[in-house]
């Protein structure tokens, strides 16, 4: 694969630049470059802006109405914008389910939900993760009962990331038991305003609730929200889950972040110590090799080639490298790292520590909230075993 990229893709990136600095709000470029906290709107703002200029879906085929663009002009749109500090794009409706809907729903879905989609104006959430099904999804036991011309759901999901927000989910629902687990799974996009659906929010160890329990009682689903065939719903799943992963690896996050562990280290004085610099290096090295990675899953889903199996190792590296720098920018931060009074910073105090860093206040929060990124989307030890058996052999 030639690494280089040509005139028309830098000046695709210097296009794309320029946008991005005209029109991505400088009051969310300054919460992401200091790691505060995003609000609903905040993220909401910056999706429906990309979406009048048909960029949310930017992954998006032109007959879906996406710009169409080429898996380098992709992966040059994410580092651009996640440089000037735009927050990440919520992936679980213009990357995860859009995906599905374009693959395995009927015309008449795709022109229901795409639009909404395409345009910031509906909140997805994922309906996957249960009490006891997480790494193994095979196991979910969220029932959905066919009568008539509808489903009747019961069961639960939990760990559902900004569930709070939700309009709609997708979501993996047992209509049958017979066969392996995976035979009886189905695929149903259900209206959180449903009559039964509770959300209940998880207090998180750095204060926050960026996660949470979903309940179903008896919730009423027409059955034309049922995305391919009854009982399919582990083929789209995983067609769903390598996009998933690849996301998660969130390479050019990383860049920006590596930038801001260095401004760090710099501001208070340990980027002179030569073993703390070799760590930033060694950060660094990791970061342009997971690039490539990225850019190889990139170029086999253009291709065709099912990336499935090399996204867990995506997953796994880009995971691993969120949780090192998180942890630098601490170590670096000394014993400026350690407040973490959420209602001061909600207020908007970043406290006036010696150099004048007012990125050190929430370092704190963002250690304890990485510590899930190897939990989430799978778990890294059972990618492991994914890999070990489908790329090793």
């Amino acid at each position: 694969m030639d690494l280089s990229f040509t005139p028309e893709e830098q000046k695709f990136r210097e296009d794309i630049r320029a946008w991005v600095k005209e029109n991505l709000p400088q009051d969310i470029s300054h919460k992401v470059h200091n790691a505060l906290e995003l609000t609903r709107d905040d993220l909401q703002r910056w999706a429906k802006i990309l979406g009048k200029k048909g960029w949310l879906g930017y992954g998006w085929p032109k007959e879906f109405g996406g710009p169409g663009w080429t898996a380098v002009q992709r992966h040059l749109f994410e580092e651009e914008a996640a440089l000037a500090g735009a927050p990440r794009i919520v992936p679980f409706g213009p990357v995860m389910v859009a995906p599905v809907i374009m693959a395995f729903g009927s015309p008449e879905q795709q022109k229901r939900f795409l639009p909404g989609i395409a345009s910031g104006e509906v909140w997805w959430s994922q309906g996957y993760s249960e009490p006891g099904s997480g790494s193994d999804l095979a196991s979910v036991k969220t029932k959905a009962e066919r009568q008539g011309d509808k489903y009747i759901v019961n069961g639960q999901k939990t760990w559902t990331t900004l569930g709070q927000y939700g309009d709609w989910m997708f979501n993996l629902v047992r209509t049958s038991n017979e066969g392996k687990p995976q035979t009886g799974i189905s695929f149903l996009l259900l209206d959180m305003k449903s009559k039964g659906v509770t959300v209940r929010p998880i207090k998180l160890i750095d204060g926050g609730y960026e996660v949470n329990e979903v309940f179903f009682d008896n919730v009423e689903v027409p059955a034309e929200n049922l995305i391919g065939e009854e009982n399919k719903g582990w083929t789209y799943a995983k067609h769903l889950l390598s996009h998933e992963r690849t996301n998660i690896a969130d390479v050019n996050r990383a860049k920006r972040e590596l930038e801001r562990l260095k401004r760090i280290a710099k501001s208070e004085g340990v980027y002179d110590d030569q073993r703390f610099r070799d760590e930033i290096a060694k950060l660094e090295v990791d970061i342009v090799a997971l690039e490539m990675m990225v850019l190889r899953v990139l170029s086999a889903a253009t291709s065709g080639k099912n990336s499935l199996d090399v996204a867990g190792l995506l997953k796994i590296r880009g995971s691993e490298i969120q949780q090192r720098y998180a942890e630098l920018m601490v170590l670096a931060g000394g014993p400026y790292s350690l407040p973490l009074i959420r209602e001061a910073m909600e207020a908007g105090w970043q406290g006036n520590f010696p150099g004048g860093n007012p990125a050190l206040a929430p370092l704190a929060s963002t250690f304890f909230n990485m510590r899930k990124t190897t939990i989430y989307g799978g778990s890294n030890e059972v990618q492991r075993n994914i890999v070990a058996q489908t790329v090793l052999g």
